[in-house]
């Protein structure tokens, strides 16, 4: 499908794809595809051009002509559309129900198919999501599921809003993690499950570096990068 590197990481919410992948990122210098975030900045953009998120058709040519671009930041990754940081727009509770509406919508996860590929440029990518490995780049050298068990995904949510200064239910989050689980793993259409090939990594009980340095101990297995002996891992903070 392509000859430029690819590493995918799937797998389930709150597992630490998302640091994973930013971290992978800056330390590769490789670009970054954020899955995810494409339904979200496709919710936003029908928001800028007047086109409702049922209009399957509409929503599904915005996708084709997408115009996004990741940048990873100190912190975190800044979302692009039409060269406007929208970010903090697409995050919102607004970006997530865009995010749902068009992500149900057949031709668009179709467009958006297309779109993920032309993300693996020179020198490599880092594409993290639910079905990297197993839909959209099956033929990538090395793929990650990440994973986690609920309890502690939840309790990293936690600590995340209590950070924020919102109000959260621990409980809550936990029922809410548990039905999403069920729902990405039983949909019809891209189930979230592991690839047959991929490489599963649990990070119950890791901390950000350990993960981080495994995976990076796999790329370099695998001819993909490099090792430094900046990059041997720590117990200073976990995984999120």
């Amino acid at each position: 499908m392509t000859s430029t590197p690819v590493v995918c990481i799937d797998g389930p919410s709150g597992a630490g794809k998302g640091t994973l992948a930013m971290r992978l990122a800056k330390h590769c210098q490789w670009h970054l595809l954020d899955s995810g975030a494409l339904y979200r900045v496709v919710g936003k953009a029908c928001l800028n051009a007047d086109v409702a998120w049922t209009n399957e058709e509409g929503a599904a040519a915005i996708a084709r002509t997408l115009n996004a671009e990741f940048v990873v930041g100190d912190r975190e990754v800044h979302v692009w559309l039409d060269g406007v940081d929208v970010t903090a727009e697409i995050r919102s509770e607004l970006g997530s129900k865009g995010a749902s509406a068009v992500a149900v919508l057949p031709r668009v996860r179709e467009a958006l198919l297309a779109r993920q590929r032309e993300w693996a440029r020179f020198p490599g990518l880092i594409a993290d999501g639910r079905d990297m490995g197993t839909q959209v780049f099956p033929d990538a050298p090395l793929k990650i599921f990440l994973t986690a068990s609920a309890e502690a995904r939840a309790e990293r949510r936690y600590s995340q809003l209590l950070e924020k200064g919102e109000s959260v239910s621990l409980p809550r989050l936990l029922d809410s993690i548990r039905d999403r689980d069920a729902r990405d793993s039983s949909r019809s259409i891209s189930p979230l499950v592991a690839a047959e090939d991929a490489v599963t990594l649990d990070s119950t009980t890791l901390t950000a570096e350990q993960v981080f340095s495994q995976v990076t101990d796999l790329m370099a297995s695998r001819g993909l990068v490099g090792r430094t002996s900046g990059d041997r891992p720590d117990t200073s903070d976990s995984a999120n």
